[in-house]
């Protein structure tokens, strides 16, 4: 239980094989199935303070390590400026699981249905990782290697998650699942429009939370779309999705098409 950051990077750098611990939500989660992680050493970051909450930092919003979703939640001004950041939260499990679970661990987990990481995608976010070398910076959409495999060495940890304030005129967080919240996405798709262009985030449709160049091109050149159908082919090109417990590929896929169709429709796309 490290009580600085300086000394938690020390920790993992000197303990093979440590692993971070904020909220702990997805770790107790399958706590009762995966013996084996019950002898694991885990690093539990609660007392580090330099990583707790958010902050207004000019023309960004940082959030540390251990800011939670109800700590955005709560801040009225997330609401007007990154309003995807909130309907996330509000659909992350039950309100317990929104006031204890972390952004930066929902982002570390590297879970492809992870509904916060989505919205942070989409918002161009930024993490700054920490070791004992010093910290550099990587844009989420560059983590993700495959699943569960992230560019993170195993002596980093996420300090904080920085995400660029921007005018968007077009914002869709949209999650299909058994219910609106405490039930993992099904289908989910984050997008967003502003001057930096189109960026569409897909939930539970390949191995990763990931951004799809095809239909952010598709969306950039202004191409007509009078169907659902009419995303296809540049949403195969995105994605690969699987059949699994939850869904079959094939729903998945037609489900995502008409998600993302209606989404743009509704807010006067097309």
């Amino acid at each position: 239980m490290p009580e600085s950051l300086e000394e938690a990077c020390d920790l993992m750098a000197s303990e093979g094989g440590v692993v971070p611990l904020a909220g702990g939500t997805d770790l107790l989660v399958h706590w009762p199935l995966r013996l084996e992680e019950h002898e694991w050493t885990y690093l539990d970051l609660s007392g580090v303070a330099e990583l707790r909450g958010h902050r207004w930092d000019g023309d960004a919003l940082v959030l540390g390590a251990l800011s939670t979703f109800w700590d955005v939640v709560r801040d009225p001004r997330a609401a007007e400026e990154l309003p995807l950041l909130v309907a996330a939260a509000r659909q992350v499990g039950a309100i317990q699981i929104q006031a204890r679970g972390t952004w930066a661990g929902n982002v570390a987990n590297a879970s492809p249905a992870a509904d916060g990481t989505a919205v942070l995608m989409a918002y161009d976010a930024v993490l700054e990782l920490a070791s004992k070398e010093g910290t550099e910076e990587i844009p989420l959409a560059e983590l993700y290697l495959g699943y569960k495999e992230m560019k993170l060495r195993p002596d980093q940890l996420i300090r904080s998650i920085r995400l660029p304030l921007r005018a968007y005129d077009v914002q869709a967080f949209e999650k299909v699942g058994a219910r609106r919240a405490q039930a993992i996405t099904k289908v989910g798709v984050a997008v967003v429009h502003s001057e930096a262009g189109w960026r569409v985030v897909a939930i539970s449709m390949a191995p990763v939370t990931c951004r799809c160049p095809a239909l952010e091109e598709l969306l950039g050149a202004g191409r007509a779309v009078g169907s659902p159908e009419d995303l296809l082919d540049a949403l195969r090109q995105d994605v690969a999705p699987i059949d699994d417990i939850r869904s079959t590929a094939a729903y998945r896929e037609r489900t995502m098409a008409r998600v993302l169709y209606w989404a743009l429709r509704d807010r006067g796309v097309w």
